[in-house]
């Protein structure tokens, strides 16, 4: 008895380490996977026009719901950045500031896991807001 116990035991170990090893290794994978913007999302224009204002406003929201994790100057390195299995992004890498603000417009409405998406906790302008404080992030 006692060894059939151990033999069971044994094998669920091996099935818990075996979905942890899948777990660990589809989330590599997903890390990898670039995160591209539709082409209509990427053709998108900023209905705004006032850059001062937009930068002042993206500036507030983005102390809100964003530096926790991209940090205070949006190097992904956020005091809640720690917590997250994915690392959160870098706005002042020069692959993020070259993306359209259509695609970061889309990117920030839509989310990606670990970040939520915000298209309905943030209305259109409070999003292009985000991506003109983005912008100085260099």
């Amino acid at each position: 008895m006692k060894k059939t116990l151990t033999k069971i035991m044994s094998q669920k170990l091996l099935a818990v380490l075996l979905v942890l090893m899948v777990a660990l290794a589809s989330t590599a994978f997903y890390q990898k996977k670039p995160w591209v913007a539709p082409a209509s999302a990427d053709a998108k224009k900023s209905p705004l026009h006032n850059e001062a204002v937009q930068i002042a406003e993206g500036k507030k929201i983005y102390e809100k719901e964003c530096q926790s994790c991209h940090g205070k100057k949006g190097k992904g390195d956020g005091p809640s950045a720690k917590d997250l299995d994915i690392p959160a992004g870098n706005f002042t890498k020069p692959e993020t500031q070259a993306q359209s603000d259509g695609a970061l417009d889309w990117k920030i409405a839509e989310g990606r896991k670990p970040m939520p998406s915000f298209k309905k906790k943030l209305n259109e302008d409070q999003i292009w807001h985000l991506v003109a404080y983005m912008r100085t992030m260099k």
